[in-house]
This record gives C-alpha cells, structure tokens and sequence, in this order.
C-alpha cells in the first residue's frame, strides 16, 4: 500500500510539472494570432483608402469631363446622392436624387432649386447640367489637394459633415486660395462614400468655399 501511494504521487508531481508547459505553448499561439491579425487589418485599411483616392479620381474627371452618364454610375444605388452647397449639409432642404431620377432629368432643361446664395439670400436655380458644370465644379479640382476624411478647406461656415454622415468616409478635393485675396478664395469639392455590396457608391457632394 505504501508503494502504491508512493507510485500515486510520483505521477500526480509529473503531471504538475508539464501544465506550465501546455500554458506557454498557448501564450505562444495567442501572440502569433495577434500579430497576424493586426497585419490583416493594415493591409485591410490600406486597400480602403487606395479604392477611396481611386474612386474620388475617377469621379472628379468625370465631372471635369462634364461626363454626366458616367458620373450616375457613381450615384448609390438604393440612397441615391445629396448635393450641398456649401458646408452646412441640410437633409431636409438640400437636393437629393434617386440614381433614377438623376438620369432621367440630367439631359433635360428642368430647372431645380439647389439651396440659397450666400450673401444676397437668392435661391440659386439651374439645370443639373449648369450645376455641376458651374457650381460643383466651378475650380479645376483634378488638379488640386486630395485628403481622405480630413478638412483642408476651413471657413467661417458650419460644417456638420462628420455629424451628417458618422460612418461613412469623404474625399475632400482641395484648391488654395491667392495671394491677391490673403487666400481666402479657396474652393473645395468634398465627396461623401458609403460602401454597398463590397464596393463604394457616391451619396453625397459638398462644396465649400469662404462665406460672409
């Protein structure tokens, strides 16, 4: 009985001594499993902001090439697209479009009201085409500053882009002011992203710009 008892504990010391073994084992797999996951999720963020800068470009030159059609592809599928004209976003009067309703009005002469003029308080109305050819893309913005979800462009204006759009991710396509005006006739062109069925659609534009 003395032996048996012995034997016991001989093994019971054995099996004691291998578990610190088992745990730094399992540290070894949680730190591996760490590290590969924070690669995964770099890479993850650098394919988003390099399909984000491709998608303003191709966006940007379609507007500069007043390609119209082109630009609907852009337009989300389901939420459609909100044009601002200034910084101030305002959901309920700003103009918004159905990707169907985009094409089906852009070629025609139906004139729309796009919000009001700073200064003299005049609605500004114009076709679509007179609006993104004179309005949106009133400054040769392919040419200018490309930031992903900063703000380049700051004035006297309330920008609640951030607090319209949370989760989403905006382009802001920015050009300096001159020299002649202490800089204050800069002009920026902001493109609002939402990703649907793994690819990002266009659901908003903002322009901004110095206001009184």
């Amino acid at each position: 009985m003395k032996k048996l008892f012995i034997s016991l504990l001989i093994v019971s010391i054995v099996a004691c001594n291998k578990t610190p073994d088992k745990v730094v084992e399992n540290k070894s797999d949680s730190t591996q499993q760490v590290q590969v996951d924070s690669t995964h999720a770099e890479q993850s963020i650098a394919d988003k902001d390099a399909a984000l800068q491709q998608i303003n470009k191709q966006v940007v030159q379609t507007l500069k090439d007043k390609d119209y059609k082109k630009f609907a592809e852009f337009i989300h599928p389901e939420k459609g697209v909100r044009f601002s004209m200034y910084a101030f976003v305002n959901p309920k009067e700003d103009k918004q479009f159905s990707k169907a309703d985009f094409i089906k009005y852009q070629p025609t002469k139906t004139l729309f009201t796009w919000g009001t003029m700073d200064g003299s308080g005049d609605l500004y109305k114009a076709t679509i085409d007179d609006y993104l050819t004179k309005w949106v893309y009133s400054k040769d913005f392919v040419t200018g500053q490309v930031a992903l979800n900063e703000f380049l462009g700051k004035g006297n204006s309330l920008n609640n882009l951030k607090e319209i759009y949370p989760k989403v991710d905006f382009t802001e396509n920015f050009i300096k002011g001159s020299e002649a005006t202490a800089g204050m006739d800069w002009k920026c062109l902001r493109l609002v992203f939402e990703e649907f069925q793994g690819k990002y659609y266009l659901v908003a534009v903002v322009n901004d710009q110095w206001t009184i």
